[in-house]
Parts: C-alpha cells; sequence; structure tokens
C-alpha cells in the first residue's frame, strides 16, 4: 500500500531492453540484489561516452543525488478525505488537498499521470526569509511528523520549526534547489503530452531554477519568460534601481504545446457571386529578386481585360506561372476592378474562410502569444485587494492576482482541462478558475495542494480565526465561490433551473473536495519468524480510527482512478457497498460479508472489486470468493486488503 516506485520500473525497462546491464550487487546487510551495470550500458549508448571524472558542462549542487532519489522514492502515506470541510463532496470535480506537496505529488502520479495539461505554481522565492520545506534524505520512510517535530498534534505546520533559509545560511541556495527539483521531476511525469508549467520567481533563484528546469524538463521545450509587473517603482532601493517585475518561466512537456490568444477578427466579405462563401485577400507579391525566383517573374495578364500586371524584379510573385492558371480556374484570382469596394492596383490571392477554418481547427481566429502581459494584469496590490475584499480583512498578503492565473488559463484554450497548483497559498488558482469558467462556460477542474504552515500568533489571519494557510485558502473558495455564482445568476438567469427545496441547479462548480494528507490506513504487521505469536499471526491490519471511505480513496490511488470521480454508496444484500466510476470499482468494506453480497456484487460485473480481509464472515466464504467471480464475472478484477 503504497505509490508506484519508479526506480524499481525503470530498472525493469532496462532489463527488457537491455538484459547484459542487469547484474547483481550486495547491500548494506550482505544480501544480493539486482543493480544496474551503468559501464556497459554506457557504451551501449554512445560509443563516445562521457566518463567519470571527465570535463562536461553540467549543473550541480551539494545533495543533488539524494535529491533525484527522493523524487523516486515511494511514499507510504495516503489521503484521507474530509467531507466536513468540503463543499458539495458528492458532485464537485475540483481537489483541495493538505500536505506536504512532494508526498502528495507522488500520491497523485498513479490517477493522474500525463492528464494535467496546465501547472501554475508560486514557489518560496528563497529571498532570506522564506521557510524551505526540510526535507530529510536519510530517513524518508519513517514518519515525518516525529523526525521534524515540525508538526502539532492535529498535524498542521508549525511556522518557528520550519526551517527559515536565511542568507547567511552557507546552504542559502543548496537548501532550496534540494527542496524544488524532486517536486518538479516528480509535477512533470502528472503533465499531459501538450501541457504547460508557468512558475512565479524572483531574481533571487530565477537563473537556478531555470537551470533545473533545462534538466527536469528539457532545455529544448524552454517555452518562454516572461516579465510581471508586480508594483510601481519605490523610492530608497539600493544602487537607486527600483525591482518591480518578477518572471513567470515558462516550459512545455513536449513540442505539442502550443500557447494562443484570441486575435482580431479577420475581414471578410460576402459578395453576390459567392453568397455562401465568405472570403478574403492576400498579397500575391514576395520580397525576392528575380533571381532567385526565376519561375515566378513573369507577366499576369488578367483572362477578361486582357490587363497586363509584370512582376517586380526585386519583388516577384508568390506563385508561377503554371500555379495561376489553377488558381484562375478555382475563382481564387482577384483583379483591380473586379469589385468596387476592394481598392486594389495588382492581382491578389482569394482564401476562402471554410478552408482558414479547416486549416486552424480549434486555434481558428487565435494568434501567437506576446511574452508582454496585456495591460489589464494586476500587480501584487490588485492580489491583496481581492483576497481583502473577499474576506472584507486584510488576512494574506501580496497573493499573485487571479487576472494572471485566468489569462494563463486563457492562452491554453482547452476548456476542459485539469489545472494543479501545488503551492496554492491562499488558493489564487482555484478562483481563477471558477472565474474563467464563469466567463467561457468551461468546465476546467482545479487540483490545490497546501501544506498546513499554522499562521503567526497575532497576525490579522490568526485573529480572524484562521489557524493555518489551508484554512485561508478553503475559505476563500467557498466565498469566491459563492460570489461567482450571485453574479452569474444575475447575468444569466436562463443557465439555471429550479430544483426542489428552492435552490438552483448551476452550470458551475464551486465545490471542491477536501483530502488529507496521513499514514498509511494499514497498520505495521510485518514480523520475522522468531517474533511471530498467535496474536500478531492474527493481528488486524487496518488502523482502528480509519473509515472505510479512507479505505476507498486508498484504493482508488491504487488503481489509478481520478480522486474526483463520483462515489455512490449503496445498500447490497444489508452492507454498504461503495461504486466508484458506474460500475468501474465496487468496494465493501464492512464486516461479516457473506455469500449473498459478493454474489450481488458480482452479478453487476464491475472491473474491479476490493474488500477488506476482515470482511469475510467465515472461512468459507473465503473459499468461495474466487469461485463465484469465476461464474458471475471471470473478467472481474478481484483483490482483497
Amino acid at each position: 500500500m503504497k505509490s508506484p516506485d519508479i526506480v524499481s520500473e525503470n530498472m525493469a525497462y532496462i532489463a527488457r531492453r537491455w538484459p547484459e546491464c542487469l547484474t547483481e550487487a550486495k547491500d548494506e546487510n550482505g544480501k544480493l540484489r539486482p543493480v544496474i551495470d551503468f559501464d556497459k550500458l554506457r557504451q551501449l549508448l554512445s560509443s563516445d561516452a562521457t566518463g567519470e571524472g571527465q570535463e562536461r558542462y553540467q549543473f550541480t549542487w551539494p545533495d543533488k543525488r539524494h535529491a533525484i532519489r527522493l523524487a523516486n522514492t515511494p511514499t507510504t502515506h495516503t489521503l484521507r478525505p474530509l467531507r466536513e470541510d468540503s463543499v458539495d463532496f458528492d458532485n464537485t470535480q475540483n481537489l483541495y488537498i493538505e500536505g506536504d506537496n512532494l508526498d502528495v505529488l507522488k500520491l497523485l502520479r498513479e490517477s493522474y499521470l500525463g492528464k494535467v495539461k496546465m501547472i501554475y505554481i508560486d514557489p518560496p522565492y528563497n529571498t532570506g526569509g522564506d521557510f524551505v520545506y526540510k526535507d530529510n534524505f536519510i530517513k524518508r520512510n519513517s514518519d515525518y511528523a516525529e523526525i521534524s517535530g515540525a508538526y502539532d498534534e492535529e498535524g498542521n505546520q508549525i511556522v518557528e520549526e520550519f526551517e527559515k533559509n536565511t542568507d547567511s545560511n552557507g546552504r542559502f541556495h543548496t537548501d532550496w534547489l534540494n527542496m524544488i527539483y524532486p517536486r518538479l521531476k516528480v509535477a512533470r511525469d502528472l503533465l499531459a503530452e501538450d501541457g504547460v508549467i508557468f512558475i512565479s520567481i524572483d531574481d533571487n533563484e530565477q537563473k537556478n531554477l531555470k537551470n533545473v528546469c533545462d534538466e527536469v524538463f528539457g532545455g529544448n521545450n524552454f517555452v518562454a519568460i516572461i516579465p510581471w509587473r508586480k508594483r510601481t517603482a519605490k523610492s530608497d532601493v539600493p544602487f537607486g534601481v527600483s525591482q518591480d517585475y518578477e518572471w513567470i518561466i515558462v516550459y512545455a512537456k513536449s513540442n505539442l504545446f502550443n500557447a494562443s490568444v484570441e486575435g482580431k477578427e479577420r475581414k471578410y466579405y460576402t459578395t453576390p457571386d459567392f453568397p455562401n462563401r465568405p472570403w478574403r485577400v492576400h498579397d500575391l507579391t514576395k520580397q525576392t529578386t528575380a533571381s532567385e525566383r526565376p519561375n515566378s517573374f513573369f507577366t499576369i495578364v488578367n483572362p477578361k481585360t486582357g490587363e497586363e500586371y509584370p512582376a517586380n524584379p526585386n519583388s516577384t510573385w508568390r506563385i508561377t506561372e503554371e500555379t495561376f492558371q489553377e488558381y484562375y480556374q478555382q475563382d481564387r484570382m482577384v483583379f483591380p476592378g473586379d469589385y468596387d469596394f476592394l481598392k486594389i492596383s495588382k492581382p491578389v490571392l482569394r482564401y476562402w474562410k471554410e478552408d482558414d477554418m479547416k486549416k486552424a481547427g480549434a486555434a481558428f481566429g487565435r494568434v501567437a502569444v506576446s511574452t508582454k502581459l496585456p495591460d489589464e494584469i494586476g500587480m501584487s496590490q490588485d492580489g491583496t485587494k481581492e483576497v481583502t475584499d473577499v474576506f472584507k480583512s486584510k488576512i494574506f498578503s501580496f497573493p499573485k492576482p487571479s487576472s494572471l492565473v485566468k489569462y494563463f488559463l486563457q492562452i491554453i484554450n482547452d476548456n476542459s482541462a485539469i489545472i494543479l497548483d501545488f503551492f496554492s497559498g491562499s488558493a489564487t488558482t482555484a478562483h481563477a478558475v471558477m472565474r474563467q469558467n464563469a466567463e467561457d462556460g468551461g468546465h476546467r477542474k482545479y487540483i490545490c495542494v497546501q501544506l498546513p504552515e499554522a499562521t503567526p500568533e497575532g497576525s490579522e489571519a490568526y485573529k480572524a480565526g484562521y489557524k493555518t494557510i489551508c484554512e485561508i485558502g478553503k475559505e476563500r473558495i467557498r466565498r469566491a465561490g459563492k460570489k461567482i455564482l450571485e453574479e452569474q445568476k444575475t447575468k444569466n438567469p436562463e443557465m439555471f433551473t429550479n430544483v426542489n427545496g428552492g435552490g438552483y441547479n448551476a452550470p458551475l462548480d464551486i465545490g471542491f473536495r477536501v483530502l488529507k494528507l496521513d499514514s498509511s490506513n494499514m497498520e505495521n504487521v510485518y514480523y520475522t519468524p522468531a517474533e511471530t505469536t498467535e496474536l500478531t499471526l492474527f493481528a488486524a491490519n487496518i488502523k482502528p480510527d480509519r473509515t472505510d471511505e479512507d479505505l476507498l480513496f486508498q484504493v482508488m490511488m491504487e488503481l489509478g482512478i481520478a480522486l474526483s470521480d463520483k462515489i455512490e454508496k449503496t445498500v447490497t444484500a444489508g452492507k454498504t457497498v461503495w461504486n466508484v466510476g458506474q460500475g468501474y470499482l465496487m468496494a465493501c468494506f464492512e464486516r461479516d460479508v457473506t455469500e449473498d453480497t459478493i454474489t450481488a456484487i458480482a452479478k453487476q460485473q464491475p472491473q474491479y472489486f476490493v474488500m477488506a480481509d476482515r470482511s469475510l464472515a467465515s472461512d468459507n466464504v473465503a473459499d468461495n470468493f474466487e469461485q463465484i467471480f469465476n461464474e458471475y464475472s471471470d473478467s472481474t478484477i478481484r483483490k482483497i486488503i
């Protein structure tokens, strides 16, 4: 019951592809284990491979190997649902997850591998006062709370115990790089092939972040560095220069990503000779010499009037004499005088709107994106005002304005995309997604991840009752969602239908399903033969404080099922049965489950069926379990935990 072991999967691939590179070596306990012979692998991959110690261009820092290993190390943690903190838990497609984002990303990897279209993050900038996630490289598999002592009894991060990365620290850049690298490494796996990541950063770590992203995403997938104006010029600044801009570093998963924005509407003409085929015109000359394009240096003659239009020696036609005849037969040649409204002095080429639409597809009417952000994108003061307006109090300083993230949502041009933010902060990304969906009728879904850092005592947030950053984020989504829904209802009342009880069936998803990172649902029941007794042999393997729904979500993650999938709770043969994805997964964790319940489930022929070992009513039920499914649903994949 842990996340996938990426290292083992990679080793298995190498063993299948190059079996001669698999060998054995003794581990620290003297036991043989499979390892890769990298000398052989290096020889197979290149006839001129770089050797150990040979000088070469590289980007490195202390503990980099450990950071790489950390990204690949499985986690035994799990995500537990918190219905009481959620909004519209049973119907929403949005997720808000509390916990260390590295563990959370690893848990999401199975269910959201290659499914996230856009990631936006605003990580700690490493200004000399930021709190840096302390990843213990040596004891990562132990209970993190016990190692760090940085959590209170409710599992919230204690800011005072969170290491502040001051600029006097000898590992100032190293600690920050060790924090960001494994998170980006895991996040890349979640991106779709046409996906993109936007990362906000300032000057302190901009160059290091660029180097890390070159390594994680590939330098050939660098898209742009977009300047964002965070403030107007300040006085009393070092060297007399006010650093008014921050940066958004953009990388694609692959060359399939293509950004675009709505362009100006092209002008098309509808004329009596082509009443159902709007068209536009395009210049027919090209800035090349006659010697460069001799086949395009000729005189065009209007077949109707005989008027001649010779090519210019320094500006030939775009077409040849042969293609001119083809275009004329296709009604694509337009001459001066053909249309009174068209003021031209030489022939032009006609383009049909239908061809433009076929060629551009979904991107019709869209143009390339400039690194200059539109003027309507807000600054830090606008982000602060936005949160203040929501809470009627200044409880969170300098968040990014939702207009910034909303613009990125527009340029990816996908109104059903999954959007991920694993440094969620005040939940600006969730706010932006709801606003954009309200404006264009989209169905984007967000996944927000935030460490439950405790707010400082005495702060405005603490005084207002928000003890953690997560509480601020969740409440902002509740309030912002309600406000956006009311605005939408006022503007478009026809989109809402009355339902029983006087409520409304809204087209906008303002709900979110809250999950919280926790230790595994399973007890540590591993014993050596000498330690085994009658009590330990039959010890319960599920922790007593875990609910059936906790187990369900752990199973969903293991099977790669989206954590926002529809969950139905039914009663079958007197027992509670969970149905996920309309029969894709069925699960039962109640005690004393008999053949009647198992038979009723098998007859529904789910893709997967999971139950707890403790649920089997007797040894006879266990014996008959496989036979029942073999008879009624042999294709069902079943599992007992």
